[in-house]
């Protein structure tokens, strides 16, 4: 099992690696130059807003259905006939509710205009994530991988085509950029589509309500969870675009400095995404899972720290790169962020393992407490401190979600402390801090700095084990599970 983690994490990064950053550096970035901050935090907290409102599209269905068809293949036929019918009477839900909360919050119908364009977009890529929870279930981790690129790599032709390609003489709108995701996510939902249905013995349709009852009794755990996650994550794009005069372009500033923790986030959701089908198999089959949790978690914490400090070193210099305006207050909304990065990571790796075990209860709690905390500190500091205010109640969430998951993991799956791991974590983050002071006194160029705090990093971390090469190679090549 560890070898199949590798190999396919391996896969799964080169291909995000090669579509995602031009993705997240070289279009959304020059949508956001192209419209300005304010059209663009207009977008940003309605997109946030469909994002929060997301898991009725799924009432914890893909996560439940990801581990019980990793469990059980030959329920695949059963679950897909039904579950698609379930997915559309969710979609009606979804928007009925989505249009009354936003009335209810005072957005008009440009707004709500706008806002339905987003939710059938992620209609769309709700239903495509959830084909994909079958093929990754299956443990068809390769063919997952590349349909999970393949909206990603259709809206940078669409939107590259409209930016540079000189097509109209029309300034880009940022009405365009929406309609190139919903093409794009139409297409890489029917992808996934075909692809399930050639894995099924027979697709016929089934409204069976007493199956989608019992269905949803079994998946309101994942669907709380995911609801109060989805609302700690994206409330505060949302509440500095209602609690602040300057609201919309406030959210524009924000959208700046969150846009690289976003694709870092999404680096992580990487690792969430093989982890959870794994963990699954292996607590059904009574396999320790205390190898594959330290190795997921090295390969994740190790490139996560040496990125978010090298990034706190530097992260004037990298929003001057990517934007035209609102510098100087990004940069520090986006120091705090980034450094929640962390946290983030830790988060993924053990609140993934929890989901795998079925331990939602206390994830729950945990969660609902973490999201109560984040809205009061939101509702005090945004009006202090407007967009960077949000980035601190963000930093103090994240960490203390963090802190709570590991301990919580900790006395449930009855992990011992490895006081030797910890030290050599520890020298590792000193090392980057030095590193970082080293770069930003001796070296001119920010750039040659932050790749020399990265790459010796890196040389640090193997150095002290953190990650070992030579037990790598060992599973990678002997390791037939």
């Amino acid at each position: 099992m560890n070898r199949k983690f590798i190999t396919n994490l391996a896969l799964v990064i080169l291909l995000n690696l090669l579509v995602k950053p031009f993705w997240i550096f070289g279009i959304e970035v020059s949508v956001q130059n192209a419209v300005g901050a304010e059209n663009y935090g207009f977008y940003f907290s309605l997109f946030g807003f469909s994002l929060m409102l997301n898991v009725l599209l799924d009432i914890g269905i893909t996560n439940y259905n990801n581990r019980n068809i990793a469990q059980n293949h030959q329920l695949i036929s059963k679950y897909v006939s039904s579950l698609i019918v379930l997915k559309f009477i969710l979609a009606l839900v979804y928007f009925t509710i989505a249009i009354i909360a936003a009335t209810a919050i005072g957005w008009g119908w440009h707004e709500i205009k706008f806002l339905l364009i987003l939710l059938f977009n992620q209609f769309l890529a709700s239903f495509a994530l959830y084909l994909r929870s079958n093929i990754s279930g299956l443990q068809f981790f390769r063919t997952d991988s590349i349909i999970s690129v393949l909206d990603r790599t259709l809206m940078i032709i669409i939107c590259g085509i409209l930016l540079w390609g000189n097509v109209t003489d029309t300034p880009f709108q940022i009405e365009w950029f929406v309609y190139a995701q919903t093409l794009a996510y139409l297409l890489a939902a029917l992808t996934a589509f075909f692809v399930v249905l050639s894995k099924t013995e027979f697709l016929k349709l089934n409204y069976d309500r007493t199956f989608f009852i019992a269905i949803l009794k079994k998946s309101f755990p994942f669907a709380l969870l995911f609801l109060l996650m989805s609302f700690y994550y994206r409330v505060d794009s949302v509440m500095i675009e209602r609690l602040l005069p300057d609201g919309k372009e406030q959210a524009g500033i924000y959208a700046q400095g969150f846009r690289i923790l976003e694709a870092a986030f999404n680096f992580a959701l990487l690792f969430a995404a093989l982890l959870l089908p794994m963990f699954s198999k292996m607590i059904k089959q009574k396999e320790s899972i205390q190898k594959l949790l330290k190795l997921s978690y090295s390969l994740i914490i190790v490139p996560a720290l040496a990125g978010a400090i090298a990034c706190l070193f530097y992260s004037y210099e990298i929003m001057d790169l990517l934007y035209h305006e609102h510098v100087n207050v990004s940069s520090k909304i986006f120091s705090l962020l980034i450094i929640g990065f962390i946290s983030i990571s830790t988060i993924h790796i053990f609140g993934t393992l929890l989901t795998a075990n079925g331990s939602l209860k206390h994830f729950n709690i945990l969660a609902a407490s973490v999201m109560i905390i984040n809205i009061i500190l939101n509702f005090i500091l945004i009006p202090m401190y407007g967009a960077y205010g949000s980035a601190i109640a963000n930093l103090v969430t994240q960490s203390l979600m963090a802190f709570a998951l590991v301990i919580l993991v900790s006395k449930i799956f009855k992990l011992k402390i490895n006081y030797r791991y910890l030290f050599s974590l520890s020298i590792y983050i000193v090392s980057i801090v030095g590193l970082g002071f080293f770069a930003t006194q001796y070296i001119q160029d920010w750039r040659i700095g932050i790749a020399l705090i990265i790459f010796i990093s890196m040389i640090v971390a193997f150095s002290i084990r953190l990650i070992n090469i030579k037990a790598l190679y060992q599973i990678i090549k002997y390791d037939k599970d």
